[in-house]
């Protein structure tokens, strides 16, 4: 060690016991990025001087530029920096990709909300001001996001951050809507479409939130016969729809309607003749009257049967809401307004038949919270049904993986029942369609490039469509836009396909099906190997963060620390509800302390990545702040021990003779097996969990305790034994959490005498191995059963110190029997120990009848039992406390002994379960009932 890495380690040496996170986190990850240890390969050899390492690659899901990040993305951060720095680690050339995107509909309607503040709107700045500001926006924004990621400590390549609308990106867009134009899948048409009239965009049926249980009420009125002679009722619950309405449908096999087949009506407000006709499709002769109104322009399943009808298709809206002249008497009308004169208008008139409550659906902008409106317009579509089929193919055969599996079914039923996509969006701020109309000849020119002159007349008086494409039309190209598609980049063939997608399970259908649909079309690939669906980050109650609500939680609030009045403020200005800042006044009166990125992530990680909803506690990140605080005085007492010794980690595990090193070098072995396949198969909560125990119930609770007396022991081969298994075992267990808490890893690591090398610029952990159970642990099961006695033992003698309230400077005196000479070897050779742990002096006793009435025996004498043994402590009992407290053990024995026992009465587990499981049963029960035996006759022996 030289002599600066002296002075550190005296200085850390003699630091706070205290970890102090802040100080740690904005030190590493500065050092991290300034080194470009993060960096993948960019030439022919990448920063570990490797030309051909296999890739590992993840393309972060891009938060929207319309804010700063929320739990849900520090999730997402968390899970995907895991998985990339355990890859890292092992060796591989990791790339995770960067980017934020422009999220149209939502980043315009923040601009417009921040205009409207303003006193000012859109249309007042015009096109090019308005799209300058939005960028002014996404710079800010941009910038806000990005630092929140490296504060996460997310471990991206910087180098190659993109954005949805950079040029390159846009280039991609360009490309990719041309091919899929001349290749018939894009075309242009009138269709129903989802009208938004707040935002007056179009959107997809995935942009539309239905909000179900609504009460509402069913209107009926009558259309008179065009002869006068007679009616015919019709249900609606938007009266004002009828303003279209172009036919009436009655099943062709309704008796009460046959003799109006082919007549038609006479429409009370507007000169119209409205034809009744038959449709066996549409109309369900059992609901209502038999009669539906139809209405092609404003309701898909109207529009489909006007398909089959040949109807006139007329719609009765502005963009706006409003009614346009085909309206009559109502045009000008507000929707909702209309609404209630139509009603009111057909009272009037005598057409009215009632009203009565109905329980509906109320489809809702994503975006706007507006009730959407089905209506005719004229859009840009991708046929949709020739992409999903491959899309199917891949997950059926297993190319692609889709974790958890149960989301197959969704993901298939979406696909196998596709519409087309309408990519068409009315707004300003987004990818411009590159279609061009000649006003000459009304021809269209799609091109990659703007076109000199129209490709059907040659003239030159061009307009391009005003529209934009849907945020997730770019979406779906991430995987490969970012790495140069169209061109045939180098990053492109080394970093493509993808391995793993981790994103959200909301955005299945949104993002991932389509990135699949598009990487299988333009790159004849699938983008990633596994699908790694996530579920919803909520507040402690379960219920979905929300502004409003004012339970949305800041990451870099609960790692730096906010004082309440802050929470509150920041709630307030975000929109809270007045019920949103009681819940954060009641819930977090004084805010948070700083708890630190690594309790956050290993808060984040301790939660299955399976589970739907994630209900957030503070409680337990707390939890995780204090567990940060058991490592970082585990890592300065071993430090302590091997301070000015030569004790070195080598990066493998060391050989033991002692049953206290053998058994930690075994239970790192589990412990790193367990990691692995968890973090393998996306059980991050496995792995973490595992390691937690390790650190917390097994290397701090026992092995430093256990590794005191052998360090200040008089053999000299001994003491050099445990401190090389103490090094090695604090260095493959900082290096196990890194991809997990990454900061107090890296500042403990750097502390550790180390006799193995890493590449790079400086010494990271970063680029440090994984440790595996093969290489990093020693599996022993003898160590651990011969461990289990000595546990068990110690426990047993420390929990009756604690009940008969012995402190631990009064030396005990412990006389024991073994029930067989394999359990008695173990506590013969392993005495010092344990009289050091249990602050006692243990005694053989060869007669284990002794045991059987040991107040003859043993004056005023507590009594324990663990299994294989008896045991007895003279001189310490008070004789009523001794009996309660064997009572207590007696009802605890025997509460096991039924549980065995009604386990070992079913059947159905005897027949089903492996042998091997039964078998253990029956050696559970065997082992309750003979202690049951003893601690009866304990209790018998108390008079």
């Amino acid at each position: 060690m030289s002599d600066e890495q002296q002075a550190q380690a005296s200085n850390f040496l003699s630091s706070s016991k205290a970890y102090e996170s802040h100080e740690v986190e904005a030190k590493w990850y500065a050092r991290w990025e300034e080194a470009g240890v993060f960096e993948a390969s960019h030439g022919d050899t990448d920063l570990r001087g490797e030309a051909e390492r296999e890739t590992y690659t993840i393309a972060i899901p891009p938060p929207n530029v319309t804010g700063s990040l929320h739990m849900g993305h520090a999730c997402r951060t968390t899970f995907e920096d895991v998985l990339i720095r355990h890859q890292r680690m092992h060796g591989k050339d990791t790339l995770w990709l960067p980017g934020t995107d422009h999220a149209g509909i939502a980043t315009q309607v923040v601009v417009e909300r921040m205009l409207a503040r303003e006193g000012t709107t859109r249309h007042d700045l015009g096109r090019e001001v308005f799209i300058e500001r939005v960028w002014q926006w996404k710079e800010e924004s941009g910038g806000r996001i990005l630092a929140q990621l490296r504060r996460m400590g997310a471990s991206c390549d910087w180098t190659r951050e993109r954005f949805t609308m950079d040029e390159m990106l846009a280039r991609a867009v360009r490309e990719a809507f041309v091919r899929l134009y001349e290749e018939g899948l894009i075309y242009r048409g009138s269709r129903l479409v989802n009208w938004d009239v707040a935002t007056q965009t179009v959107l997809s049926d995935l942009e539309v939130e239905q909000e179900e249980g609504v009460e509402g009420e069913m209107f009926d009125f009558a259309y008179a016969l065009e002869d006068g002679d007679g009616e015919l009722v019709v249900s609606t619950t938007r009266p004002e729809t009828m303003l279209g309405d172009t036919a009436v449908a009655v099943h062709p096999d309704d008796a009460r309607y046959a003799h109006l087949h082919g007549k038609k009506l006479r429409h009370p407000f507007v000169d119209r003749l409205v034809p009744i006709i038959t449709d066996a499709e549409l109309v369900d002769p059992e609901f209502g009257t038999g009669a539906v109104k139809v209405t092609p322009a404003h309701d898909p399943n109207d529009f489909a049967t006007g398909k089959r009808h040949g109807l006139e298709e007329i719609n009765i809206l502005e963009l706006d809401g409003t009614l346009n002249a085909e309206g009559g008497p109502f045009a000008g009308m507000d929707r909702f307004d209309a609404r209630k004169a139509v009603k009111q208008k057909l009272e009037e008139l005598g057409f009215a038949r009632g009203t009565k409550k109905h329980t509906m659906t109320l489809p809702r902008s994503q975006r706007s919270g507006t009730v959407v409106e089905p209506m005719i317009s004229t859009q840009w579509f991708v046929k949709m049904e020739p992409l999903a089929k491959p899309a199917i193919e891949v997950v059926e055969s297993g190319e692609i993986q889709i974790l958890p599996e149960e989301w197959n079914k969704t993901y298939f039923h979406w696909l196998r029942n596709i519409q087309d996509w309408c990519i068409s969006r009315q707004l300003w701020w987004g990818h411009a369609i590159p279609a061009w109309y000649c006003a000459d000849c009304e021809e269209v020119t799609v091109a990659r490039e703007t076109p000199a002159a129209c490709k059907g007349c040659g003239g030159t008086k061009l307009r391009q469509d005003e529209d934009v494409l849907d945020t997730w039309f770019s979406s779906a190209l991430w995987p490969f836009s970012t790495l140069g598609w169209p061109d045939k980049t180098r990053d492109l063939e080394r970093f493509y396909p993808t391995q793993d997608m981790e994103t959200g399970y909301d955005i299945l259908f949104f993002w991932v099906a389509r990135m699949v649909m598009m990487g299988l079309h333009f790159m004849d690939e699938v983008p990633f190997k596994r699908v790694l669906l996530a579920g919803l980050v909520t507040d402690e109650r379960g219920e979905k963060m929300s502004k409003v609500k004012g339970n949305v939680i800041d990451p870099l609030d609960v790692i730096d620390g906010s004082t309440g009045e802050a929470l509150i403020a920041k709630a307030e200005k975000a929109g809270a509800a007045k019920s949103g800042v009681r819940y954060l006044k009641k819930t977090y009166p004084d805010g948070f302390m700083s708890y630190g990125a690594d309790a956050l992530r290993m808060t984040l990680l301790s939660y299955s990545p399976q589970s739907k909803r994630i209900a957030l506690s503070i409680k337990r990140i707390e939890g995780y702040r204090n567990f940060s605080n058991k490592l970082w005085n585990a890592a300065r007492f071993s430090l302590m021990k091997l301070d000015g010794e030569e004790a070195r980690a080598t990066g493998e595990a060391p050989a033991a003779t002692a049953l206290a090193n053998r058994w930690i070098l075994s239970r790192m072995a589990v412990a790193l097996e367990a990691a692995e396949t968890g973090l393998g198969s996306y059980r991050l909560d496995d792995a973490s969990q595992a390691l937690y125990h390790f650190v917390w119930d097994e290397l701090c609770d026992w092995y430093l305790e256990l590794s005191k007396p052998l360090l200040e022991g008089d053999d000299a081969a001994l003491v050099a034994e445990t401190r090389a298994t103490l090094v090695h075992v604090l260095d493959a267990t900082l290096r196990a959490l890194h991809p997990m808490m990454p900061f107090i890893t890296e500042e403990l690591w750097q502390h550790v005498p180390k006799a193995y090398e890493v590449e790079g610029d400086f010494s990271t952990i970063v680029l440090a191995p994984y440790p595996t159970a093969a290489k990093d642990g020693r599996l022993d099961t003898e160590a651990e059963a011969s461990f289990r006695v000595v546990s068990d033992f110690v426990k047993a003698a420390r929990t009756l110190r604690a009940e008969h309230d012995l402190p631990r400077s009064r030396p005990i005196e412990i006389h024991w029997h073994a029930d067989q000479a394999a359990t008695a070897e173990v506590l013969l050779a392993e005495q010092k120990l344990v009289e050091a742990l249990t602050q006692s002096s243990l005694k053989r006793e060869e007669d284990g009848s002794l045991f059987d009435d040991p107040a003859a025996h043993f004056e005023d004498a507590a009594l324990f039992i663990v299994p294989g043994l008896r045991a007895a402590v003279p001189g310490v009992v008070d004789v009523e406390k001794e009996r309660s407290r064997l009572t207590r053990e007696l009802k605890k024995i025997e509460k096991d002994l039924a549980t065995v026992e009604k386990k070992l009465a079913n059947e159905s587990f005897v027949a089903r379960a492996p042998e091997a499981v039964v078998a253990q049963e029956h050696e559970r029960r065997s082992d309750f009932s003979a202690r049951v035996e003893r601690v009866r006759a304990a209790l018998e022996g108390l008079g």
